[in-house]
């Protein structure tokens, strides 16, 4: 990209930013329509997880070891994993265990767990727009 003109990249760059607002535009909505269509706001306990989903990885991301490397020993990297993987797990297993109880219907878990497939898109599309590599940094 570097015999791009500058404003065509910045252009690049706010589409990115653009993309990643509409997934999160519609997982929220999917989260509230998973609501209100059946009038039971139980659902809205996976916004807690949702909110505990990225933490792991903002906070640890900027760390001078790779995330993804298999062969780390270093405790915090291992922590930031579990920690991501607990709440991801949770995130699925709200919308279910209220389903096997008989709180929620199968419409509002179908929409809480495309909701959730929506997030995680949208957290993995963070990741490769943030890569270091492209010279585009939020930070």
């Amino acid at each position: 990209m570097a015999d791009l003109p500058n404003y065509v990249v910045a252009c690049l760059h706010t589409g990115r930013l653009a993309f990643l607002a509409i997934l999160v535009a519609a997982g929220i909505v999917l989260q509230i329509l998973a609501c209100a269509l059946y009038n039971n706001w139980w659902p809205m306990l996976t916004v807690l997880m949702y909110i505990l989903l990225p933490m792991p990885l903002l906070f640890f991301m900027g760390s001078d070891n790779s995330f993804f490397d298999g062969g780390t020993e270093n405790s915090w990297v291992d922590f930031t994993k579990f920690l991501t993987g607990a709440s991801a797990v949770g995130s699925i297993a709200i919308p279910v265990i209220l389903k096997h109880a008989n709180v929620i219907g199968w419409g509002a878990l179908a929409m809480e767990l495309s909701s959730f497939f929506v997030f995680v898109l949208a957290i993995v599309c963070y990741i490769f727009i943030n890569d270091d590599n492209s010279g585009y940094s939020s930070f």
